[in-house]
């Protein structure tokens, strides 16, 4: 960048930082992912420099798509602790549920391969679509994948009942 447009840069982020960060702030509740998001935004930015013809819009949308991306993940996170709840109260009502082999322990001891889909799956709260493209692999195989993981929780989950008894 030339004097000028470092001066300029200099300028655009005295102007609009402030307000970028305070209104990730309002949308986030939270002052560093909030700062984290504004930051983002403006680095976004000057990867784009020379393209943008309206660099506020270019931010406020930029940090919009980061708000968002924000509420999801905190939506999984949500579902998957509202789930593992959920399983674990179910867990305690049944018979001889403290003897049994935690999930988690089962899902420890998969190939890397099965545990991964497991993961995205169940807990991430991610459709088979976007796992595939996350692990590079066919939808066909993530399904496989999962279904070889819940013959292989099965399996694990009867064993151990059978050694109970």
């Amino acid at each position: 960048m030339s004097r000028s447009k470092d001066r300029a840069a200099a300028e655009l982020f005295a102007d609009l930082y402030p307000g970028l960060a305070g209104w990730c702030r309002r949308l986030t509740d939270d002052d560093g992912i909030a700062h984290e998001m504004a930051s983002e935004a403006f680095a976004r930015l000057w990867t784009h420099w020379t393209a943008v013809e309206e660099p506020r819009g270019f931010l406020y949308v930029t940090a919009a798509n980061l708000v968002r991306d924000h509420w999801r993940k905190l939506d999984r996170e949500r579902r998957a602790v509202r789930r593992a709840r959920t399983e674990a109260a179910l867990a305690r009502q049944q018979p001889g549920a403290e003897t049994s082999v935690p999930v988690r322990l089962l899902v420890q001891s998969m190939p890397e391969r099965l545990r991964t889909a497991v993961l995205l799956y169940y807990y991430a709260d991610l459709p088979v679509r976007e796992i595939a493209l996350l692990t590079k692999r066919k939808e066909g195989t993530v399904r496989a994948d999962l279904h070889a993981a819940r013959e292989f929780l099965r399996a694990g989950l009867g064993e151990h009942l059978d050694h109970a008894r």
